[in-house]
Parts: structure tokens; sequence; C-alpha cells
């Protein structure tokens, strides 16, 4: 069975004692490509880093953090752009919108989220969107902007009807470990929606899905998301993976 982890932060430190382990272990577990967005300036370089030693098995994707917004956002997305202008990646992530821990700056987080969304259309890339207390607000927004862009609510934990405005802009959910957790339904929301809007995806080093939960998440992990799904859905884990990895391939389609 093929796997794609369509979102995870490999390069961050906490893998730095073991990362060519790491990706080992995804690898025999049968993950055969992981996108890793940034999120901020700072994490460009070792994500181009981890890029270059992985030999293109993890692929970049570029984006300012709705967290990482502040007064100072516009600087922030030209250092973005530039890098566009140098280096080739695979999406703009990862983007969007985050009111979970304050909304000082919710009008830049909506301006910054909406012009990268635009170097999307215009590039013809997908994108990685991050909505934390904020999937009802991106959705407007995008319904609004009518871009016509590809790519992923990334970490998805909604509800029926946010899955279907999403599917009807045209855009797919990422299942993580989120999904494992107790009274999660996603399985409802992906029963009711069908298979062709959904992607798998870890945002390792975060939320680990059970029986990892409160651990260091990592791409191998995917089974434990894959076992949960194929459960939940009375469907062979193996006709889950390929549908999954094809909506991955679709979407993400400069990847391969």
């Amino acid at each position: 069975m093929e796997l794609i982890d369509t979102h995870a932060h490999l390069y961050d430190k906490t893998y730095d004692a073991d990362r060519a382990d790491m990706l080992q272990r995804a690898k025999e577990s049968g993950v055969t490509l992981i996108l890793i967005p940034n999120v901020d300036i700072d994490t460009i370089a070792p994500m181009i880093q981890l890029e270059r030693e992985s030999e293109g098995y993890c692929k970049p994707m570029i984006g300012i953090h709705p967290c990482s917004i502040d007064s100072d956002y516009k600087s922030q997305l030209n250092v973005a752009m530039k890098w566009l202008e140098k280096h080739p990646f695979f999406g703009i992530g990862e983007i969007g919108l985050d009111f979970f821990w304050d909304k000082t700056f919710k009008k830049e987080q909506e301006d910054a989220f909406l012009e990268q969304c635009k170097w999307a259309k215009a590039m013809d890339l997908p994108v990685s969107i991050h909505s934390r207390n904020a999937t009802d607000e991106a959705i407007y927004l995008l319904e609004r902007a009518n871009l016509g862009i590809d790519g992923v609510f990334h970490c998805f934990s909604g509800s029926v009807e946010q899955a279907r405005r999403i599917k009807n802009l045209g855009l797919s959910m990422g299942i993580g470990g989120v999904s494992t957790y107790k009274n999660v339904k996603i399985g409802e929301v992906i029963e009711e929606i069908g298979l062709d809007h959904f992607v798998f995806e870890t945002d390792a080093p975060y939320l680990s899905p059970v029986p990892k939960r409160g651990k260091r998440n990592e791409s191998a992990y995917l089974t434990f998301i894959l076992e949960k799904i194929s459960d939940d859905l009375k469907v062979s884990a193996a006709a889950i993976s390929e549908a999954f990895s094809n909506n991955s391939k679709r979407i993400f389609n400069k990847c391969f």
C-alpha cells in the first residue's frame, strides 16, 4: 500500500538527533512522498536543506503561517515571494487563519491569506490551509474571492456542512492524528462526502495519533490513521490508501 504524507514539518529541531532513522521508518511503513510546508521566514532554509538531504523524498511548500502574521507581515511575504522566484516549490503553505490564540491581527491574517492564495492561482500551485478556530471564516473568504484554486484544508475535523462547502470550492481535506481521538467523528464526514476529497497527513511533529498521542509525531504513523479510517468506514485499508494517494497525486501533481 502507498501512503503520502501531505503535511509534515520534518525539518523541525525535534528530529535533529534521528532524522535519517525517522525517514527510513516512513519508507518502511509505505510512505512514498512527504510534503513539507514552512511556517515563517526562518524555517525556509532548514526546509530546503531537508529537501536536498532527502534527495527529493521531502518536497517543499512555501508560505507564511497565520500565527507568524503581525503588523510587518508584508515584509515576510516579500521574503517568501523572492524564494518563489528562485526555487521550485510544490505548493503554497502553510497559510490561512488562526483565531485560537489571538485576533489582534485578524485583518492582517485575512489579507495575507488571500494574497498567498492569489500566488497559488497565478503559479498554478495548490494551497495548504490552516484554519484553527477559523474554518468558517476561511471558507467564506475563499467563496467570496472565487479564485478557483486547488489544495487542502489541513488538519480537518469539522462538520459535514463545512466539508460540503470545501468540496464545492474544489478543495480537499487533510485527515491526520486528530481523526483517531475520542469523540472525533471524521469517518461520518468522509462517508457523507466521499473518498475523493480527502488526503492523509501527519502535521508531524504535532498531533500524534492514538496510540502515540502525547509523543513526537512522524510520517510512519500514517498507518495508525489509515487503520482508524478503515475501521470507521468498514472499507479496506488498501482501497482507502489507493483513493487518498490518487487524490494527493492529483492535487500535488507537480511532485510526480
